[in-house]
């Protein structure tokens, strides 16, 4: 009897076992892989559908950028130089500039010797020219390029590059103030002493004007598109510019050639009484007056203000 009792229960055993078995069935190796390739497989797809859709983002925000607000005075400057204000020359449109005009941003020294004749001369290098030379050197500037803002070497600009200057930096080119460069900027001060031996430095703030001469219809605005000169010294605000000349056709390399570096008066007086001109530098010019043009004449370095 025990023994009969025994093998029941070895049967029931089985018979609860098989059916524990029907309906747990056990996991096999290639079902856990599976299901792990499966799961990696759509994690892979979020993660590519979310880096897709950070870069779409990111070329949004870049299309976003507002446009700048200029006067029609410099809408038609950014038309004779041929650049566009909201996105920068492209890296192609800057290679043409430069095979065309065969000259990189350097300016040359009051003292333009090799450099091992001013290794063997150090006192070259305290020559009052040479020191307030070396004072107002810029090293690099802030580019807008194929739509992006890029930090390249000074000597790579060209004209019509789109520039942003920031409190400090040095002007690395003769330009012409086009916006500043966030809204919270309330005025742009350059400090241009060295250049022109100018009293104060030159401002520029925003001019809020209608857009019909009856004073009628929307409010339009717009910075003062005052020029800038290699070698000036941002001492409040930001701005973004539009370069208008660089290396020997910038004004401080005219003042170089004619042997006139430092000034010791007003250079752009002295250079509009030698043209027959007039330039003041007082407040209550017109709000574009400081717009420079090179002129196409026996001596295109002097300016004339619109």
């Amino acid at each position: 009897n025990f023994t009969l009792k025994r093998r029941r229960r070895r049967m029931a055993t089985k018979r609860g076992g098989a059916g524990l078995y029907q309906q747990h069935p056990t996991i096999s190796d290639n079902t856990v892989t599976a299901s792990l390739s499966t799961t990696q497989v759509g994690l892979g797809n979020s993660r590519h559908k979310s880096l897709s859709s950070s870069k779409k983002m990111g070329k949004k925000q870049k299309q976003a950028r507002p446009p700048l607000s200029l006067s029609p005075a410099q809408q038609d400057l950014i038309s004779r130089l041929n650049t566009n204000p909201d996105t920068g020359l492209s890296t192609d449109e800057v290679t043409a500039r430069r095979e065309e005009s065969g000259a990189f941003n350097v300016v040359k020294p009051p003292i333009d010797c090799p450099p091992t004749v001013c290794c063997l001369l150090p006192c070259i290098k305290h020559v009052p020219s040479m020191k307030a030379f070396r004072s107002i050197q810029p090293d690099d500037a802030e580019v807008l390029r194929n739509n992006d803002w890029i930090r390249y070497d000074v000597t790579s600009l060209v004209t019509g590059d789109i520039i942003r200057l920031e409190e400090g930096d040095v002007v690395p080119a003769d330009c012409v103030v086009l916006a500043f460069s966030t809204s919270h900027v309330q005025e742009l001060l350059v400090d241009v002493r060295a250049i022109t031996a100018e009293d104060k430095p030159r401002s520029a703030k925003r001019i809020v004007r209608r857009k019909t001469e009856q004073g009628d219809g929307d409010e339009v605005s717009f910075v003062q598109p005052i020029q800038l000169y290699w070698g000036g010294t941002v001492v409040q605000g930001g701005c973004i510019a539009v370069v208008t000349a660089i290396g020997q056709e910038c004004f401080v390399a005219t003042l170089i050639a004619q042997g006139k570096f430092p000034p010791s008066a007003n250079a752009l007086n002295e250079l509009a009484v030698a043209s027959g001109g007039n330039y003041s530098d007082k407040d209550d010019q017109p709000d574009e007056s400081g717009i420079a043009l090179v002129q196409a004449s026996a001596e295109p370095m002097l300016r004339e203000t619109v």
